[in-house]
């Protein structure tokens, strides 16, 4: 399929749930080839935003074109060059990964030896060969992602969506989504829109990211800009002796803004006014000592909670599992 020569557009998006505004009048252009990355906590709107885009949830207000085409006016249009890994796959569990891929080759048109080689090739894209003839019931929820991100691409679409595409993937399979995903943008120009909690991803994936909370865009670039915009490394300390935290703080205080710590501990966001070796030099002078000092380089969590005050629920898992 030749690739799209336009990406997708959202101009004033909206979409209200009786009071509810789960979207808010937002504003999108990504072009074609990109990957996008779309982070938000739970509940933001990001899932909102991918079933109007995907037509299957309308907008109550607002456009949005996918591909050049309306997502209210033209759906099938939009439905034929676009591909969509959603947060709650469509899988029968009595069927087998395989079964799977036939049954959308073959609603899609594929027939014969080219169906054949289309099923074996995406089986082998997402890792599921060995268990290509298991019945799906037996699929970790990993596998599960995996087979579904392989039916999105039956049809070989000109956008993919995919809507949190690595809950529930172990380490290894997660990294090979994303060789996959990287794969897909670079080497055949499909356009990308990532929805994840998953700071690390969008970092490594995304060439532009868009952060949404409570139905709005509130911060929207490059990882590097948006890094940028915070800009001020983090030096968090945990004294040696917790009930000298107070005195702690007091040390860190000229040195920049104090800013959320993990328990028993105390940080700042340096300001310019002196660097980790001024901090060490000044904890000496006060005869506090430190069982553990932490420089932290700005990320996209750091981001996130400079525009929100919030951290993101990937974060955490993040940490838990580094």
């Amino acid at each position: 399929m030749a690739r799209a020569t336009e990406g997708i557009e959202v101009e004033g998006l909206v979409r209200r749930f009786k009071e509810v505004h789960a979207v808010d009048g937002i504003d999108l252009r990504i072009e074609p080839g990109e990957i996008f990355g779309f982070l938000g906590p739970n509940g933001a709107g990001k899932s909102t935003t991918v079933h109007m885009l995907v037509t299957l949830l309308p907008p109550t207000a607002g456009t949005a074109r996918v591909a050049g085409f309306d997502v209210v006016k033209q759906g099938p249009q939009v439905r034929r060059s676009i591909g969509a890994a959603l947060q709650e796959a469509a899988l029968d569990p009595f069927l087998t990964g395989r079964e799977h891929v036939r049954l959308a080759a073959s609603l899609h048109g594929l027939r014969g030896a080219r169906r054949t080689a289309r099923i074996a090739e995406l089986l082998d894209r997402v890792g599921l060969v060995y268990a290509a003839d298991r019945k799906v019931r037996t699929y970790s929820g990993g596998m599960k992602r995996r087979l579904d991100l392989a039916l999105a691409l039956v049809h070989d679409p000109q956008i993919l969506f995919l809507d949190e595409p690595t809950t529930g993937l172990d380490p290894q399979s997660r990294s090979a989504l994303w060789d996959e995903v990287a794969r897909l943008a670079k080497d055949e120009g499909v356009t990308v829109f990532l929805t994840t909690q998953y700071l690390e991803e969008a970092d490594v994936l995304a060439d532009r990211v868009g952060i949404i909370d409570r139905g709005r865009i509130v911060a929207e670039g490059t990882p590097e800009s948006l890094k940028a915009e915070i800009g001020r490394p983090t030096v968090e300390i945990v004294p040696e002796e917790p009930e000298q935290r107070a005195q702690l703080a007091e040390v860190l205080a000229p040195f920049g803004d104090e800013t959320p710590a993990r328990p028993g501990a105390a940080a700042v966001q340096l300001d310019g006014h002196g660097g980790l070796a001024d901090v060490v030099r000044a904890l000496d002078t006060r005869g506090l000592r430190a069982a553990a000092i932490n420089l932290h380089q700005p990320t996209l969590d750091d981001v996130f909670l400079a525009k929100t005050g919030r951290s993101l629920e990937g974060a955490q898992q993040e940490a838990e599992s580094s």
